[in-house]
């Protein structure tokens, strides 16, 4: 439930601001999408304010019971989101008669905006980071100062939200911030139910590599390993899945590899959640090497879906392999080894049997919060007070 069964709190009206919303694919426009709807089926008002680089997309537009806004961005085809039309719309009506925003990720011009925006204007906000790496160099060493200039403006927020205990630790101690100021609240780990006989092929196993087509996300590393792979599993396909500015790359690696004919690049429409769910469904093993990921959903819905998943052993993955969800390797780990993982995690899924927070779980977590922050008190209701985790894989 995402409150009380007689009616008697209040809708709430809330502003959630994303740099980007569907069909772009990601997962915090999947962490959006999923919680946004569920508030809003439940009653509340729910505006999703985002932008488009492009101008190709509605301005507004209803998704279920929620409101999109959409507002250009700039430059084109880059991910700064300077965005003006942000900053208007929060601190104009639409912010103003907000109970609460919530601005779901830090790491986009669109973050602090819209935190000046909430803070000169009087309404309360939270963030929840949605941290993820970056294919510049330039652009990762720049984040330590880009997180130390947040730091003040974050510091104004009602509640902080981690969607892992690794980011909620490592924006304490980059942005100078006290850790009892965070709460975590896991991505969800659910998708629609997959197509009856949607099941892996023994003989021709299907190795995912899932995320944003981004050089950090590691999908080269999948396609090195995969020409070993092969070796032992003759039969064996290869689907990157994802789009991004990477494809093109990938494509020119997969096929100076001579792997053309059984690795292929694209993506599954962000909305179709079911047919995401039969295609992962029909994966013998499931693999993200990327080199950053704070809580990453792709990974969360192949593990609801029971598929063995093998990832790199670095930040926000570290928590997943110390419970038993994933098998997880050093980033430095070459080719041939990451290959024998594959075919031993195929074989030998290292995965536990244990519960996975689910988009129900997340969306009457985000609620309680947002209660808490409307009623004044500022902070996140005590572990005893939050809905109980209860979603099972």
């Amino acid at each position: 439930m995402l409150d009380r069964p007689d009616g008697a709190e209040r809708p709430l009206k809330i502003l959630m601001v994303s740099a980007r919303y569907l069909p772009f694919t990601g997962g915090t426009e999947t962490h959006v999408h999923e919680v946004g709807t569920r508030l809003a089926d439940a009653g509340h008002a729910v505006t999703v304010l985002t932008a488009d680089p492009d101008s190709s997309l509605p301005a507004e537009e209803r998704v279920g019971t929620m409101q999109v806004v959409r507002v250009r961005a700039y430059p084109k085809g880059r991910d700064w989101c300077l965005a003006p039309g942000l900053l208007r719309h929060v601190a104009g009506r639409v912010g103003r008669e907000s109970d609460v925003i919530h601005i779901q990720g830090y790491h986009t011009l669109a973050a602090p905006f819209a935190m000046l925006a909430a803070s000169l204007h009087g309404t309360p906000f939270v963030l929840t980071f949605h941290s993820g790496g970056h294919s510049s160099a330039a652009r990762v060493r720049a984040r330590g100062l880009q997180q130390a200039i947040l730091g003040p403006l974050a510091s104004r927020a009602a509640q902080l939200i981690g969607v892992s205990e690794f980011e909620a630790a490592h924006f304490s101690t980059s942005m100078g911030i006290d850790r009892d100021r965070f709460v975590v609240v896991p991505n969800g780990a659910s998708l629609p139910k997959a197509d009856a006989g949607a099941t892996p092929c023994p003989d021709r196993p299907l190795v995912v590599s899932l995320g944003r087509l981004e050089r950090y996300k590691g999908h080269h590393r999948a396609i090195e390993a995969f020409v070993h792979l092969r070796r032992k599993h003759p039969g064996a396909r290869l689907r990157i899945l994802g789009e991004g500015p990477y494809k093109a790359k990938l494509i020119e690696m997969i096929s100076q590899h001579g792997l053309s004919e059984v690795a292929t690049v694209g993506a599954i429409a962000a909305r179709d959640r079911g047919a995401m769910a039969t295609f992962l469904s029909t994966a013998s093993l499931v693999v993200l090497l990327s080199d950053y990921e704070a809580h990453p959903v792709a990974v969360m819905e192949a593990l609801s879906l029971g598929r063995p998943v093998l990832t790199s052993d670095t930040s926000g993955f570290r928590e997943l392999a110390e419970r038993g969800l994933v098998r997880s390797l050093p980033l430095e780990t070459p080719p041939e080894a990451v290959a024998a993982a594959m075919s031993k995690q195929m074989a030998h899924p290292a995965t536990a049997a244990v519960s996975l927070p689910n988009w129900d779980e997340c969306a009457a977590k985000l609620l309680a919060i947002y209660r808490c922050v409307v009623a004044g008190k500022g902070a996140a209701p005590a572990p005893s007070e939050m809905p109980a985790m209860d979603g099972a894989r």
